[in-house]
């Protein structure tokens, strides 16, 4: 499981340009079953990503299909943990 941290290197208004894109894309990524929850910092400086991709090269092709990628927008920090607790609702994390 990752844990994707999106920083936006660009101002929000350009950010905003290709911000339906990036949900199209995260939509995608949620039918097919790669990303748990997402959502915006706040402050809005980029955003969380949880990703039950277990391979972090497979990720990072995902990844490199994001128009925030494709468009150098934003930078993308990478972080592998292995769930060892969690409340009920969520034991379906547990490996």
């Amino acid at each position: 499981m990752f844990i994707i941290n999106l920083t936006y290197k660009t101002e929000l208004d350009k950010v905003d340009e290709h911000i339906n894109d990036h949900i199209e894309f995260l939509n995608a990524q949620y039918e097919l079953g790669n990303f748990l929850v997402s959502g915006r910092k706040i402050p809005r400086t980029g955003g969380i990503i949880l990703s039950k991709v277990k391979n972090k090269l497979e990720l990072e092709k995902i990844i490199d299909k994001d128009p925030f990628k494709i468009n150098n927008l934003a930078d993308y920090e990478l972080t592998e943990f292995i769930p060892s607790k969690t409340c009920n609702e969520l034991n379906f994390l547990m490996e």
